[in-house]
């Protein structure tokens, strides 16, 4: 089995003011200079990308985006592509987050153009999974994942997951207060190894596949010490340095 280094990420979304992200960067910063910590991307608003470069540089924190267009270039007015990520020196990509799934319709398809156009780049993309509330209750959460998985390991071939990570966000759990069980987490984690297994096995058995739905310091630790679990997307508790840090702690 590979040994899976812990990532966390936090996904600040559309949260924070200069006054605000300064001293939560600094607090983040200070809270992570021992060695052994998880490795740490923050992902932030693309207009805070360059101040947040230029705070992150010299630490051992990376820089990260919340998503990306899927084209390269063109007449896409307000649209982020994959080289201008580029050169920021962004190294992750959020990709396919249920938001954006719901709110702006992204599909399958998108999200596996997206998922290509990052690893073009030679950027990392964090690519998201997850069932509604219906879906879990009618028992198909097995079918909607692997159908999410499957567009793009049939689009982009299952070679380009060798760079990628996964996240596994229950979209009923997302910003609501509840938070899927450690097994129930747990239970999806493996089946999501399952089924990029059935491509590849030393791909399945080196991605690290995150947990993301309501994360907090009081069940990180729990959520973290399952096999297939290999660290989290961190949402509101990213905002809070405190209580970010305890989740990066509960890594260890």
């Amino acid at each position: 089995m590979a040994t899976r280094t812990p990532l966390v990420a936090a996904n600040w979304k559309m949260n924070g003011t200069l006054a605000t992200i300064r001293p939560l960067l600094h607090q983040i910063k200070q809270g992570l200079l021992s060695a052994d910590n998880p490795e740490v991307t923050i992902c932030v608003p693309y207009i805070y990308i360059q101040e947040v470069r230029d705070v992150l540089q010299g630490s051992k924190l990376s820089l990260g985006a919340q998503n990306v267009s899927e084209h390269l270039s063109g007449a896409y007015t307000g649209e982020i592509s994959a080289p201008m990520l580029a050169d920021f020196s962004c190294r992750y990509v959020i990709v396919g987050h249920s938001e954006r799934r719901s709110f702006y319709q992204e599909s399958d398809q998108i999200i596996a153009d997206k998922f290509m156009k990052v690893c073009a780049q030679g950027l990392v993309p964090i690519l998201c999974v997850g069932e509604q509330l219906q879906e879990r209750e009618a028992g198909v959460t097995e079918q909607v994942i692997a159908r999410q998985l499957n567009e793009v390991i049939h689009k982009a071939g299952i070679g380009l997951f060798e760079n990628a990570v996964i996240a596994y966000e229950p979209v009923w759990a997302i910003g609501t207060g509840l938070t899927a069980t450690p097994d129930q987490a747990e239970e999806v984690h493996g089946f999501i190894r399952l089924q990029l297994a059935r491509h590849a096995d030393a791909i399945a058995d080196k991605i690290r596949i995150l947990y993301g739905g309501s994360v907090k310091a009081e069940n990180a630790r729990e959520l973290f010490s399952r096999p297939d679990i290999d660290g989290g997307l961190i949402g509101g508790a990213s905002l809070v340095a405190g209580d970010f840090l305890a989740i990066c702690q509960a890594t260890r």
